[in-house]
């Protein structure tokens, strides 16, 4: 329902006292007129530096300074009306001018009308709440920005070059952004280059990391990474490019629903944070990190309304990736704490199951047994992906992408040679390898080497062998079907031939 409409409902309602809770004071105003001169009610509003002006409708505005003069003026008022005070909730801690609202409120239920207080948040004194209703005015949607985004390019002299899934693009990276601040951040777009094309959509994204910063649960990561910087796990790539324009009017349009998220479970080091942030960079959407461990405050109900406040922001920037790292450590059950992680948690698993924002989770874990049953039950994700110990050619795929990313030439070392070497390691293992080798080099005066690597692999004791039971127990989860693999499954199946890992440290 849109908020024409519900101020209509509540208007005909005979409603008499309002909180519209909205930081965009200028567009709720014109909503609020726009209903009024729809529906020909008259309508007045009242602030502190210039009284009563006239909104809509053609009677005379009374003359009130002081906001106890202005409650006055509204109770004395001939016939029906709606009363917009401004700057309201900075009265909330003056108690004559709360008693004189609530009586004004209760004595409006005999009349035709109605009280609307614009303040920038939902919070009222407790003495109000029977009195009044909460209205939220939602960021502006996607039609709203588009009309937005036509003023600005119908300039004379504005030069656009945004292709079509690029316009659609920078529409969605401005969701979140009020009217005002998505009119600027396109202004500036265009003056910064001379032309508004598809690369402004990282300078729209940019905007919105102010918002971020009011949430110290979320963080806010600027993602450069793409599928080219992540070795293997081929079918989790293809999963994800299958579903790269799942946020587009066009799957809307087909009837495709948004996607939900994933679940990353396996060994450490395997690539599942790079993983989740590959993802923020495949789709070009803004990559949340929610820190559950901030959430925790020292008061009764605090972390609860920090959660709240938290997914709040994030469907506020959706569509959005919202990334929970090592969800085992801070979702896992502990009754030390008077239930307060449970209600947490609880807090986070409705939000899975019940939100609507085009919000994608992508949880992380390593711990499967430190998981609640009920998080990999199926509804909350879409796909729950394995990440194993990456095969022979996963391997060789992965150093050379650590070699690409350290400017050096993967045909100048035997990465297939590595590759046979290296049974058992882990990505995590084999970018340190490398780095290994580099100071080796560096301190010798030249280049390092493929022996250098085969040397520092040769001196590491991958986790496959110090955590043989840990890895094995992992594994045996994925064999009893509980997940798919993120790899090519045929060449999973042909390596591992469902045996228990065997592996011999090289000496």
């Amino acid at each position: 329902m849109t908020l024409d409409q519900e101020l209509d409902i509540y208007l005909r309602a005979r409603f008499t006292l309002m909180i519209l809770a909205t930081p965009e004071e200028e567009r709720a105003l014109q909503t609020i007129k726009a209903v009024c001169e729809r529906t020909r009610r008259p309508c007045l509003t009242w602030d502190a530096g210039d009284g009563f002006q006239v909104l809509a409708g053609g009677a005379g505005a009374p003359q009130a300074r002081d906001p106890l003069s202005a409650l006055e003026q509204v109770e004395k008022a001939d016939g029906d009306g709606v009363f917009v005070l401004k700057d309201f909730h900075d009265l909330w801690s003056n108690a004559q001018i709360k008693r004189k609202l609530r009586n004004v409120a209760q004595k409006l239920k005999f009349t035709k009308k109605s009280v609307v207080v614009t303040a920038p948040d939902g919070k009222i004194p407790p003495e109000l709440k029977d009195e009044a209703v909460i209205i939220e005015l939602r960021p502006p949607a996607a039609g709203e920005l588009q009309s937005v985004l036509e003023r600005i390019t119908q300039v004379p002299g504005v030069r656009v070059a945004l292709t079509p899934l690029g316009r659609e693009k920078l529409i969605q990276a401005a969701l979140g952004l009020t009217a005002s601040q998505a009119q600027r951040v396109f202004a500036r777009a265009v003056v910064s280059d001379g032309v508004l094309d598809d690369r402004d959509i990282a300078l729209v994204t940019e905007e919105k990391k102010q918002i971020i910063r009011e949430s110290e649960a979320l963080e806010f990561y600027a993602v450069t990474e793409t599928p080219d910087d992540v070795g293997g796990l081929g079918v989790l790539k293809e999963w994800l490019r299958l579903r790269e324009r799942a946020f587009t009017e066009e799957a809307r349009a087909y009837g495709l629903p948004a996607p939900k998220g994933i679940a990353l479970i396996g060994i450490p080091g395997t690539g599942k944070s790079l993983t989740a942030k590959m993802i923020g960079g495949l789709w070009r959407l803004p990559l949340l990190r929610l820190d559950v461990g901030s959430l925790f405050g020292s008061l009764v109900g605090e972390s609860e309304e920090r959660a709240r406040r938290a997914l709040r922001l994030a469907e506020t920037v959706a569509p959005c990736i919202v990334w929970i790292d090592e969800m085992e450590k801070a979702l896992a059950h502990g009754g030390l704490d008077s239930g307060t992680s449970t209600r947490v948690f609880g807090t986070i698993l409705t939000w899975m199951q019940e939100k609507t924002a085009p919000c994608f989770v992508v949880a992380t874990a390593n711990d499967i047994s430190a998981l609640p049953p009920e998080l990999l039950r199926k509804g909350r994700f879409d796909e729950i992906f394995f990440l194993d110990l990456p095969t022979q050619e996963e391997r060789q795929e992965i150093l050379n992408v650590h070699l690409r990313k350290r400017n050096r030439l993967p045909p100048d070392f035997d990465a297939g040679r590595l590759a046979r070497e290296c049974e058992g390691y882990v990505g995590a293992e084999l970018e340190q390898a490398i780095i290994d080798a580099m100071y080796v080099g560096f301190n010798a005066g030249r280049e390092f080497v493929t022996d250098d690597i085969a040397e520092a692999l040769r001196r590491q004791v991958p986790l496959s062998i110090s955590q043989r039971e840990t890895i094995e127990a992992l594994r045996a989860w994925l064999r009893e079907g509980r997940a798919q693999s993120a790899s090519f499954q045929e060449v999973r199946e042909a390596e591992q031939r469902f045996v228990p890992l065997q592996i011999e440290p090289s000496r």
